[in-house]
């Protein structure tokens, strides 16, 4: 007898002992009413009239809503999907405040998607991802807070216009492409010419300079020559000088320079007037000494210098 009560006992007790898993959550009532909330760990339950009304997970969850239609501002339908990232936080309310809360929660991600993408136009909804993402996040959080259900993000997962809107679309980025790159060659070009245009004048400012440094240089070595021929010729006059030459001594000089300028071809000479008197004392002194007389007497000369005249003896 104490055998069957215990197998009795052990049937009934056994089945009630409940663990729950870490990160979960059971939601108890009792006849029927809400009476506790089960964490992790070992629970009892009385049997027959405890029971368990739902079982809870806190980790977070993915509901990827499948695509649907929107009609953007301007009258463009297009295909949008989302990916809501959510969390339970409360097990009673998530078990008593919504029949279906999943099924809420898509179909009021559905809606909300509509209205904001209504107010934007094309291409506002194809750049405004994050606004929309965060306007989504905000609106769906506020209003699952009465199921006990935390949305952290929405992600808008793909956006797809209509095959029309996508040919145009493609179009209109070819031509952007084009655009740039007919751009990016004419700068290229430019950028070009004008390293050419500041090649070319870098290269004559060097030859100016070059042909500048040079014409100095040469300058500098004719006033050199002119400056040593004078001062040789300076020299030369202070040697004559301390020598003690006499007027005749630079007479003569003077007659050498004047040969020396004479001698070339179709060469024009404008005698001054001291050379002409220089000659002529020349000719006095060569005809007085006879020093200067290059041309010796002839036969002839010699004897008729010698012969006597007869009618004077």
């Amino acid at each position: 007898m104490i055998l069957v009560i215990i197998v009795i006992l052990a049937v009934i007790i056994i089945p009630n002992i409940k663990i729950v898993p870490q990160a979960h959550e059971y939601v108890i009532e009792l006849l029927g009413k809400y009476r506790t909330t089960w964490s992790a760990g070992l629970h009892f339950k009385w049997p027959f009239i405890e029971r368990i009304a739902k079982k809870v997970t806190l980790k977070e969850q993915v509901l990827d809503s499948p695509p649907q239609p929107v009609i953007t501002k301007d009258n463009v339908t297009m295909q949008i999907d989302t990916v809501i990232y959510y969390a339970v936080y409360d097990s009673k309310l998530y078990a008593y405040g919504a029949v279906s809360p999943i099924s809420a929660l898509s179909n009021l991600a559905a809606t909300t998607l509509r209205n904001i993408v209504g107010e934007l136009e094309l291409d506002g909804t194809l750049t405004s991802r994050d606004t929309i993402n965060g306007k989504m996040t905000t609106i769906l959080d506020d209003a699952t807070d009465k199921w006990g259900i935390k949305v952290h993000r929405v992600e808008l997962k793909n956006i797809i216009p209509p095959t029309e809107i996508q040919n145009a679309m493609e179009k209109q980025m070819k031509a952007e492409r084009d655009r740039r790159e007919t751009m990016l060659q004419a700068e290229g070009h430019k950028a070009a010419a004008i390293t050419r245009a500041e090649g070319d004048k870098q290269a004559m400012i060097l030859a100016a300079e070059g042909e500048r440094d040079a014409r100095i240089a040469r300058a500098e070595g004719e006033a050199k020559a002119i400056y040593l021929s004078k001062k040789a010729e300076a020299d030369g006059l202070a040697a004559l000088k301390e020598a003690g030459v006499d007027a005749v001594v630079l007479e003569l000089k003077k007659y050498e320079a004047l040969v020396a300028m004479s001698d070339g071809k179709a060469a024009k000479i404008i005698v001054p007037t001291d050379a002409v008197d220089m000659a002529k004392s020349n000719v006095v002194f060569a005809e007085t000494t006879g020093l200067g007389d290059s041309t010796s007497p002839s036969k002839e000369t010699k004897k008729k210098t010698v012969k006597k005249d007869e009618c004077c003896d």
